[in-house]
């Protein structure tokens, strides 16, 4: 009988350190947040395009012949009134000497026309006739030396030489491009093509964003600057140009460029926007989002207007202003216990955290 009362002694004992311990705190699961934004109603028009100088010129010669020289290499920059190209003037300079001496011919006949005229030897029309010639010379004489001015080519700005369109002593036309030279003062712009659904959304003065995949990580604010109301006959697409408002980049000609373009008429509504990630269990257009309530994340349905490259259009199921879950959502049930991290390495689901976890585990 005394060891029964002193098994129960102790086990009253044991249940009683028992229940004054206090039972665990839940664990809160780290995450990251941030407030939902705004955005366009509709999605912007995206495309593919190239980079261009604005200001191109195809630089050609007055009169043809063979090329003598090409004082400039491909890429080099020049400055307004440098030798660029020029082509060998025997041809072009006999032609001037020959101008000049029938010009000169001219005038002489016509000096001895007024004295005979003068004197009666010779009737007016005749004299008209010497008049006549003599205009005609000094035109020719004029077009020969506008031509030989114009059998060099000279930079008309600064810029820089975009391409060579030919070679030294190869024998090009009259107009023929030689040189192909990008003005630095007229910045860059990309030329693309839009389809005509998309083309009817577009106007001039509607601002865009410029990504090229040579510059990794780098947005550039571009212009709708011009805007064919004329399909391309080979392609059907509308051609558009963007003007890249700031450049601090070493841009180049020919670079491709992705374009997102944002029409004025998109931008007449408002949505809410979210990032990808804050975004789980997506089905069609239907997903869910963790709205932050106090130090809980509560489950809340939304419907998918569309998707960008990084962030969500919501048509229903949140406003702006309301914080959400980022990193970590996937990592989260309905009304979990969280705590709010400013790293993106100590949000729950990022590869530290789960090295961490690895570690303690082991």
């Amino acid at each position: 009988m005394k060891a029964t009362l002193t098994l129960l002694a102790t086990l009253t004992l044991i249940v009683g350190c028992s229940s004054s311990e206090p039972a665990a705190a839940p664990k809160a699961t780290p995450v990251r947040v941030s407030e939902a934004g705004t955005g366009p109603a509709t999605p912007a028009i995206s495309a593919n395009g190239l980079v261009a100088s604005r200001d191109e010129m195809r630089l050609s010669f007055k009169v043809g012949g063979i090329i003598r020289r090409i004082a400039v290499s491909q890429g080099q920059e020049v400055r307004k009134g440098q030798l660029l190209a020029e082509i060998e003037l025997g041809e072009v300079g006999a032609q001037v000497e020959q101008a000049r001496q029938s010009a000169e011919k001219a005038s002489r006949d016509l000096e001895r026309g007024e004295r005979l005229y003068a004197d009666q030897v010779i009737s007016l029309e005749q004299l008209q006739d010497l008049r006549t010639q003599a205009k005609v010379a000094r035109s020719q004489l004029g077009a020969a030396q506008f031509n030989l001015g114009y059998s060099a080519i000279t930079a008309p700005r600064d810029g820089i030489v975009l391409r060579k369109l030919a070679e030294e002593r190869e024998q090009v036309p009259a107009g023929q491009a030689v040189i192909e030279l990008g003005a630095r003062a007229g910045g860059y712009i990309v030329r693309a093509a839009l389809a005509d659904r998309e083309i009817v959304q577009v106007k001039i003065g509607d601002p865009a964003e410029v990504r090229m995949d040579a510059f990794p990580g780098r947005t550039l604010p571009g212009t709708i600057s011009e805007v064919s109301r004329a399909a391309d006959p080979r392609s059907g697409m509308f051609p558009v140009e963007v003007r890249i408002d700031s450049v601090p980049l070493q841009l180049a000609s020919g670079l491709v460029a992705k374009l997102e373009i944002y029409p004025a008429s998109s931008r007449a509504q408002t949505i809410t926007y979210v990032p990808l990630g804050a975004v789980v269990e997506g089905d069609g257009d239907r997903a869910s989002v963790f709205v932050i309530d106090q130090n809980r994340a509560k489950r809340r349905a939304v419907r998918v207007a569309f998707v960008t490259n990084t962030q969500a259009a919501l048509a229903e199921g949140l406003a702006p202003g309301e914080r959400i879950v980022t990193d970590g959502a996937l990592y989260l049930e309905d009304d979990e216990l969280i705590r709010i991290v400013a790293d993106p390495a100590a949000a729950a689901g990022s590869l530290q955290s789960i090295l961490r976890g690895s570690a303690n585990a082991g």
